[in-house]
């Protein structure tokens, strides 16, 4: 495994981490998660990513289960949480980033993990109704309460982390140093254009999610949704219209040909493609069986082998489905 800096931080994480969006309570239980994280710590994972929403607080709760059944010392992993939907329809508790809201939904997630403190955690989303301020200070006032180690951002725009970093620098607060877009060979121009110079200026980190694009790009999807899978999961509709477009499906098979030729599977050499852009702290992982953690993770085999030429025909193979 190889270990990146987060950002500018003194934090090092696994180049390639867990994460459990989609699958916990949705397809794992506690023990086939306790599975999934072994196998992936076995290979050299330190960072397990996790959000409130997800599973409406059950992820979390999964986790932490999880945790305290591996028994792994403290100071081995590295875990995550991200705020911002809520868990409740409460005006003052959902799509908000206010003081009130942030400083109970930190101590609801330390509860169901059952830890002391979580390292990184996240504003999942902007929040237009919130000054920008009261959100800096808030995550601040976290991280100096022993809560949280780190925080940082999730799908915000380049100026809208630039505005939180600026807050934070003029009053000596703790600044966000990491942010969570989504980023793969079809969703690009967020990470490679818009943050460019975040990462110099600021010393951004990035701790990416969806390198697989919802699994269009483990090329499952080429010939329609198979039963089982995340495409026909409840509550998961809105997912099916992404897996069936067909300018993507038709790139993933420009694509196939390509993975024949490099020696792996399609899957590894999606993420191995994210894994090359050396701005990329970790590029976040997801299975819902010890097996596929273990294929996805040999995608650190397959990074070294990706030449210049073999990007270029990559990213030539997928012109007219990115954005």
């Amino acid at each position: 495994m190889e270990y990146r800096r987060l950002g500018r931080s003194g934090l090092k994480v696994s180049a390639l981490s867990f994460g459990s969006w989609v699958t916990y309570s949705n397809q794992l239980d506690t023990k086939l998660a306790r599975e999934c994280m072994a196998a992936a710590r076995d290979a050299g994972v330190n960072f397990f990513d996790n959000a409130e929403t997800y599973a409406a607080g059950a992820s979390e709760t999964i986790m932490g289960a999880a945790l305290r059944e591996l028994g792994w010392a403290r100071e081995h992993y590295v875990v995550s949480s991200k705020f911002f939907w809520g868990l409740s329809d409460d005006p003052n508790g959902k799509n908000t980033l206010n003081r009130k809201y942030l400083l109970g939904a930190i101590d609801g997630s330390l509860k169901r993990f059952g830890l002391d403190y979580i390292d990184l955690i996240y504003c999942h989303r902007p929040d237009p109704n919130t000054p920008v301020e009261e959100t800096v200070w808030a995550m601040h006032d976290i991280i100096n309460r022993g809560k949280a180690l780190y925080w940082g951002t999730s799908e915000w725009s380049a100026d809208e982390i630039r505005a939180a970093w600026e807050i934070a620098e003029r009053h000596h607060l703790h600044k966000p140093v990491m942010e969570q877009p989504q980023y793969n060979l079809f969703v690009r121009k967020r990470v490679e254009q818009e943050y460019r110079r975040l990462y110099e200026d600021l010393g951004l980190g990035l701790t990416t999610w969806s390198p697989l694009a919802s699994g269009l790009l483990s090329g499952k999807y080429v010939d329609g949704i198979p039963a089982g899978s995340r495409g026909t999961l409840k509550g998961y509709e809105w997912l099916q219209e992404r897996l069936r477009d067909e300018p993507r499906n038709a790139a993933v098979r420009k694509l196939l040909p390509l993975a024949q030729e490099v020696g792996c599977s399609l899957s590894q050499l999606a993420i191995a493609w994210c894994l090359r852009n050396r701005n990329v702290s970790s590029v976040i992982t997801g299975a819902s069986r010890p097996a596929q953690v273990v294929e996805n993770m040999k995608a650190l085999e397959v990074a070294p082998r990706l030449t210049p030429e073999l990007v270029d025909r990559l990213q030539a193979a997928c012109e007219g489905a990115v954005n």
